[in-house]
């Protein structure tokens, strides 16, 4: 996203809602580039992040990458040769390393888009795809289309973290649904994934004292 899209999305959101617009004043700009990765290797990157912190999950990250030995992202076939054991020993569950093999065996087969084959679907196209293969649910393809395909109208409304960045820049005494938050995050369209960006940003650095 270049300079003046950015700026028409923050006056966007600025003038649809009043919270929203305090909450980007108060946390300030925020770098939104999309990491264009190998859908491949960003699915893997999403699974090992589910239901973890950041600061957890990236030192998972890193081991798994490492098991490899050659300091770069492993192929698909890399991971089919690797038993689930050994890809569990840089400190993944059994569930995940299940799920990261299987991400691996439908990139063999050819059932995970490429990065032009993403930017031809829509973000409903590519979670209708992808939510066929074991281990990955929305929230897996929600990332997938905010952090490496920079898609700008995407809404994690089950994120934990979206949810209570919404509960506190809100002032709310409880977190929101799911369906709450989505029929309020319809304001933010077609930029709910800025908004998103700083709900995250409203959990991770808002102290109440100061809000």
């Amino acid at each position: 996203m270049n300079i003046s899209s950015y700026q028409k999305t923050l006056s966007n959101l600025t003038l649809t809602d009043p919270v929203m617009s305090k909450l980007i004043k108060h946390i300030g700009p925020i770098d939104f580039k999309p990491r264009r990765l190998p859908p491949f290797q960003s699915i893997i990157h999403a699974i090992i992040h589910q239901q973890l912190s950041g600061h957890v999950a990236g030192a998972i990250y890193n081991r798994f990458i490492s098991l490899f030995g050659n300091g770069k992202f492993p192929t698909p076939k890399d991971i089919m040769n690797m038993d689930s054991e050994t890809i569990r020993s840089a400190g993944l569950s059994r569930a995940k390393a299940i799920y990261v093999k299987s991400v691996a065996e439908m990139a063999l087969k050819g059932l995970i888009p490429s990065l032009k084959e993403c930017d031809k679907l829509s973000d409903e196209e590519l979670k209708d795809q992808l939510i066929k293969i074991k281990g990955v649910g929305p929230w897996t393809v929600e990332m997938l289309l905010i952090f490496n395909l920079g898609r700008l109208n995407v809404l994690p409304i089950h994120d934990l973290g979206v949810r209570k960045g919404f509960q506190i820049a809100y002032r709310k005494r409880k977190l929101p649904t799911p369906e709450q938050l989505e029929r309020y995050g319809r304001k933010w369209k077609p930029y709910r994934t800025i908004a998103t960006l700083y709900l995250w940003g409203a959990a991770d650095f808002i102290n109440l004292n100061e809000w």
